[in-house]
């Protein structure tokens, strides 16, 4: 990587998944609150793989949480199942790659756009 005197150092790094897993080899005491969590947070995600509807459910309560109001809540999930309705029926359509779902979706923003300014 490139350093702040502008020359080149090797470096190492790590992704996210690189990071959780170094966090799960640390034999410390100290590491053991965050490592239960990771455990905690995996046991969820697991959970809502088997039923997709407490996904829905924790990101609403991460909303009203944050203080969004209700309204809002329920204008946010009815545009990502919206957009889920769309986005499956470009894959239908031959849509595989991100870049052309980036396109499209820049070009529906654009018209949106444009028709929001005329009212």
């Amino acid at each position: 990587m490139v350093a702040q005197d502008g020359k080149l150092r090797d470096t190492d790094v790590l992704n996210t998944k690189g990071i959780l897993r170094l966090i799960q080899s640390i034999p410390s005491k100290k590491a053991e609150p965050f490592k239960m969590w990771l455990a905690q947070v995996g046991s969820e995600r697991m959970d809502e793989i088997a039923d997709p509807q407490k996904a829905i459910d924790r990101a609403i309560a991460t909303y009203r949480e944050k203080g969004y109001p209700e309204e809002w809540i329920t204008q946010r999930m009815l545009t990502i199942k919206t957009r889920k309705e769309l986005t499956a029926e470009w894959q239908d359509r031959g849509i595989t790659q991100e870049k052309d779902y980036a396109i499209l979706t820049n070009e529906m923003t654009k018209a949106w756009s444009v028709h929001r300014a005329r009212i």
